[in-house]
């Protein structure tokens, strides 16, 4: 059952303004593209991973440092959000006007929070530690899009998102204090 908080009005007002927000855009060719491009990508950490491997092939050592901390975050992100977060909510997606576009793969589990979102936040964090400015705006302007592509292919509520990012980013956070590269 879904705790009262995420049925509050002020949520459910929250979620209806961001989801009329995106709605002008969506049916756009290229936004529909890349939005449902980035959420099947997001798919099991998949963008993340593949970056991940990408730091460590040419990153040297330091970059196969960086690849087993953001593969051990992800790790850690997933069995949290998937497991014990999602069965406590159980929270009901969104329901779509028709048929999913694209052949967008239906969820089996909990809306709240997003894995996608929390995947997201957690690699975003653990991806601009000790990174030039222009890179830490380039993985959150691409955190920000995987995460809002959720809401946009109406998988997920705006307040799973806000979760999500939450949970992510905490875990970003102790990843970065359990796993200094040395």
């Amino acid at each position: 059952m879904t705790p009262s908080i995420l049925e509050h009005p002020s949520v459910l007002r929250f979620d209806d303004a961001v989801d009329h927000a995106l709605e002008p855009f969506r049916g756009t060719r290229r936004v529909d593209r890349l939005m449902y491009s980035l959420t099947e990508l997001g798919d099991f950490s998949l963008i993340w991973h593949i970056v991940s491997v990408g730091i460590g092939v040419f990153g040297g050592h330091r970059g196969r440092q960086r690849m087993i901390r953001l593969s051990a975050a992800l790790g850690v992100e997933a069995a949290l959000v998937n497991g014990p977060l999602k069965a406590l909510f159980r929270r009901t997606r969104p329901e779509p006007p028709a048929e999913r576009p694209h052949g967008l793969r239906q969820p089996s589990t909990s809306s709240f929070p997003s894995g996608h979102a929390s995947a997201a936040a957690c690699a975003v964090v653990v991806l601009s530690a000790d990174r030039p400015i222009a890179e830490r705006v380039g993985w959150a302007a691409l955190g920000t899009l995987v995460a809002t592509s959720r809401v946009y292919v109406r998988i997920h509520h705006a307040s799973d998102i806000v979760a999500g990012v939450a949970v992510g980013s905490l875990i970003g956070v102790l990843a970065l204090r359990l796993r200094p590269l040395r």
